[in-house]
This record gives structure tokens, C-alpha cells and sequence, in this order.
């Protein structure tokens, strides 16, 4: 993970490898003080509601498309101000406006000009193809009202209405969602993360996100292949104590400071000098816990076949570097991979570039896959070809692969009619790694079933290791440090749809006002 600073930057970064690995997330110092940015009006969190207690309405509105940026904007004050004089009769509901704008903006660049207003947050899916297998998704029925997009990536701020809590992420949590979920509005959404292991104790650089954080976006832009669309988003619940007066009234103070100017984001981050780089554990502790991990696999006695341990790495840089620019850069060599930002009120940024989708669910069809094995590309077609022979050909990383591939296929099976494995095991190349690849298919009994796709489906073996429970709890005896959302699910519910990344590759950004005192020897 990595923090970032006003004149200074921390940085935190986690990454993981088989029984071995590297994560990032160390204490912040107790000395420096967080930056404000600029913060959204407040909204309500839908997790203190009745999950059993249906809302009043769920609507999407479209207005006719428009030519620019700024006249959607303007359309979407218009339509406001209509209804603050003329409200919906429900005491609870959620209402989407939107505007076509007919041309392609980036939904970076869009997020790049709101001038760090939070709750913010930003999901790019790893491809637009639909390529749910024929065999599953003729069966699903009717979409009831489900549109297919060609939606490459969303960017929003503000809150509609957002979730959170301190305790593990649960059913009646998923409800409270999905209670603010339709198909027949399958762009209402709720983007966001669940930690890695919410029985772990939280840190302070985690706290704000809590055990899950998702959010509805006030006002959304959304990327489309050849287009795109504004969205604001009002959500009410008189239960809550959170009117439709109170919430047409948060979205207009948002409103007022949403950027009609949109630029072209450079897709590069300023150069900055390193202050300190430091790691949790140390070299010496990192290869004591490696050992201890071997020795318990090796026993006769131990259930456990693998565990993947991680380590923090640390950051503090001369100059701010802006977490948006900074996954603008992680997009060109993000092929294949989904980028994420996900940021709370009074949080650092969590921003991340992860080839390892967890799940999509689109109706009653399921896809997953197991992704493990990691080898570097070639500096020819004839080396790169070599080693991804040896990669296909390697006993040792086989084994591997196989414990991730049959995890996921037996949870599947238990919640599935059918599933399907296709390729068993092939290969998938990024630009600078391959890994072995796998994916899976099934068609779900019922669409309830998701939160417990969900559940079962996190922690991969790839990220925790097998036994699952075995392997958490290794990793919490060993590891020194919180690793919050990292590794943790990343993505969004919708009504009909939902799609979530595993969130490796990743970063904690966090901005820093108070000055560090640097003294440099004389010569």
C-alpha cells in the first residue's frame, strides 16, 4: 500500500507470493497530521436500516442526450431545482438522473477535476466483453429490465447514501444493499471494498473504511465505449432520520462544487525524491516467519498445505504524488487488469491495478477463476514462449495451481447446478508477468445465493492459502501489520449485476501537511 502527502508523501505497498510476499501497510507516525481535503455534504448509512423493509421507489430518469459536459451539468441543476419544488410522494426511496453526453470523456480525467472532493471513489472493469458462456446464460430468463452497457469505467463523489460498519460484513449487510438495488436501474450501484479479514484489529490508516465501505455516488460519470453519462443520485429513507429534504438539499451543495471543466489528465506522475523506505517485518523476521510457515506444512500432523504471508513497505517522499495520476499511469500498463480508487471522508486513497477477478455475476450466471503460478515475460517471442512452457510444465507450481483451481470449483459446485472449467489450465500474460489461468462457469439456483458466493469465495488460496482457516490464522499470528482492505474484495453490487476484483497490486495514498525535519550532512 502507499500514502501520499501535501509536500509529502507516504507510501505503503502490498503485494503477495506463496508462502512468502510483500504487502504494505505500516503505523503512521504518530507526528504528522492528515490533510483535509474537501469534503461532501453528509448522507446516511443505509446499514442502519431494516434489510427486511422494502424502499418506497427505485427510478432512473434519462433526459435527452447533450453535446457537452457542461450542458449536463446544467441540465441536471435544472432538473434538481424542479424537484426540490415538486417531491416524490414515498418517505423513502432512490432516484438516478442522467445525461447522455455524446462524446467520450475518460472518467479519470472527469475525477481528476473535482478537486479532491470526498467520499470519492472510481472502478475500471478488466474487459467489456461479454463473454458469459452460451451454454449458462440463455437459461437465466428474462433480464427484467437488465440493459447490457458498454460501460469501461465509473468515477463519483459524494455519498447518495453509503455503507459501513465495524463488524464483519454479514447478510444483513448485503440486504441493506441491495435494498437500494434494482434490475430495472442496472447503473445504480454501490462501489467499495471489504477488508481482508475483518477479525483482524484495524489500524489507523484503515480505520475510516471500517470492516466494508460502500458508497452510491452522489454524482457519477460514466465512460462509455463511444460516450458518455453524468448521473446524480438522491436517496432518502424518513426512517433514517435522512429526508428528502435533507438529501435533494446534500446533492445541491455537492452540485455547487462539481467541476464543469474537464482537462485531459497527463498519464504520468511527477518525479519525487525518496525521504525512507522502510518494510514490515525486517529481512531477518521475514525469513524467520518464511521458516516457521515451512516447518508447520512439513509436519505430519498439519492440515495445512500452503500459506501466503505478506510484507508492508513503506514510502516517504520529498513531494505530493497524486493518487489519480498515479492510476492513470497504472492504465497503460494495465492491460487486462481492473484499476480502482476508493476514498472515504477523513481516509488515505486506496488505489490498485488487479489482474485477479473474484467473481461476476451477471443474473443467474457466475464466473469466476484461479489465477496462480507467476513467471516474468521474455525479452523475445522465443524466450517468452520458454518460459511459459516451463511455467505450463513446473510440478512444483501445478500443485499450486490445482489447490486454487479445486477450491474455487468445489464452492461453485456447492451453490451451482453446474460448473464448468474451461481452460483446466491455461495461461495469461500481462505485460511484464504470465501466471496460469483457469476460468470457471456455473449458473447459481437463485440470485440470493450471491452473498454466499461472496463468503465462501474470499480469501482465495491465491491471497490466504488452503485451508483457508488454517492459513488466516497463521497470518495473523505472523503478520505485523494491518493489511485492511488489500487482498480483500474491490468492486460494486448492482440489481441484476455484480462484479468484484481481488484487490492485490495495490496502494494506500495519504496526503501529509506537517513538514519532516530532514537534515543532510555538510560536506
Amino acid at each position: 500500500m502507499a500514502a501520499a502527502a501535501a509536500g509529502r508523501c507516504i507510501g505503503r505497498f502490498m503485494d503477495l507470493d506463496l508462502r512468502k510476499g510483500h504487502l504494505g501497510s505500516s503505523p503512521h507516525p504518530t507526528s504528522h497530521s492528515l490533510h483535509r481535503y474537501e469534503s461532501c455534504s453528509l448522507s446516511m448509512n443505509g446499514c442502519q436500516g431494516d434489510p427486511k423493509i422494502p424502499i418506497g421507489t427505485i427510478q432512473t430518469r434519462t433526459f435527452p442526450g447533450v453535446s457537452t459536459h457542461s450542458l449536463a451539468l446544467d441540465t441536471l441543476s435544472s432538473a434538481i431545482s424542479h424537484l426540490n419544488s415538486d417531491p416524490p410522494p414515498f418517505t423513502s426511496g432512490i432516484l438516478r438522473l442522467q445525461v447522455p453526453i455524446q462524446q467520450k470523456i475518460e472518467a479519470i480525467d472527469w475525477l481528476h477535476a473535482q478537486q479532491e472532493l470526498l467520499p470519492r471513489c472510481y472502478f475500471s472493469s478488466r474487459s467489456q466483453s461479454s463473454s458469459f458462456d452460451p451454454f449458462i446464460d440463455s437459461v437465466n430468463g428474462d433480464g427484467n429490465g437488465l440493459e447490457d452497457h458498454d460501460l469501461v469505467s465509473v468515477a463519483g463523489i459524494g455519498a447518495a447514501v453509503f455503507f459501513r460498519h465495524i463488524h464483519p460484513f454479514s447478510l444483513d449487510d448485503w440486504k441493506s444493499i441491495k435494498r437500494f438495488l434494482s434490475k430495472k436501474c442496472p447503473l445504480i450501484r454501490a462501489y467499495g471494498a471489504i477488508r481482508f479479514d475483518p477479525r483482524a484489529n484495524v489500524s489507523s490508516e484503515w480505520k475510516a473504511f471500517g470492516s466494508f465501505y460502500f458508497v452510491v455516488p452522489q454524482v457519477e460519470f460514466n465512460e462509455l465505449e463511444g460516450s458518455s453519462i453524468l448521473a446524480t443520485t438522491i436517496a432518502w429513507d424518513n426512517a433514517l432520520s435522512w429526508t428528502w429534504e435533507k438529501a435533494i438539499g446534500a446533492l445541491q451543495a455537492t452540485m455547487c462544487q462539481v467541476s464543469s471543466i474537464v482537462g485531459k489528465l497527463r498519464k504520468e506522475v511527477c518525479k519525487t525524491f525518496v525521504l525512507s523506505n522502510s518494510h514490515v517485518p525486517s529481512k531477518a523476521y521475514w525469513n524467520l516467519a518464511v521458516n516457521r510457515a515451512l516447518q508447520i506444512i512439513g509436519r505430519a500432523d498439519s492440515p495445512l498445505i500452503k500459506v501466503v504471508l505478506a510484507r508492508s513497505s513503506r514510502v516517504v517522499t520529498t513531494s505530493h504524488i497524486d493518487p489519480i495520476a498515479w492510476l492513470a499511469c497504472l492504465q497503460v500498463e494495465g492491460q487486462n487488469a481492473y484499476q480502482f480508487f476508493l476514498q472515504p471522508p477523513d481516509a488515505p486513497a486506496f488505489i490498485g491495478n488487479t489482474p485477479e477477478q473474484l467473481f461476476h455475476r451477471k443474473r443467474l450466471c457466475i464466473r469466476s477463476e484461479a489465477l496462480a503460478g507467476t513467471r516474468a515475460r521474455g525479452g523475445s517471442k522465443a524466450q517468452d514462449l520458454q518460459i511459459e512452457l516451463d511455467l505450463l510444465s513446473s510440478p512444483k507450481e501445478d500443485f499450486e495451481f490445482s489447490i486454487v483451481r479445486e477450491s474455487i470449483q468445489r464452492k461453485l459446485e456447492a451453490i451451482c447446478s453446474m460448473v464448468r472449467v474451461e481452460p483446466k489450465k491455461g495461461i495469461r500474460k500481462l505485460p511484464r508477468i504470465q501466471h496460469l489461468y483457469a476460468q470457471l462457469s456455473g449458473r447459481l439456483r437463485s440470485e440470493d445465493d450471491e452473498f454466499d458466493i461472496l463468503s465462501s469465495l474470499h480469501p482465495t488460496p491465491a491471497v490466504c492459502g488452503f485451508p483457508r482457516e488454517e492459513a488466516r490464522l497463521l497470518i495473523a499470528e505472523t503478520e505485523m501489520f494491518d493489511r485492511g482492505m488489500f487482498a480483500g474484495p474491490v468492486g460494486w453490487f448492482g440489481g441484476g449485476e455484480t462484479e468484484f476484483a481481488v484487490g492485490i497490486r495495490s496502494a494506500l495514498v495519504e496526503k501529509f501537511t506537517k513538514p519532516i525535519k530532514v537534515e543532510v550532512p555538510l560536506s
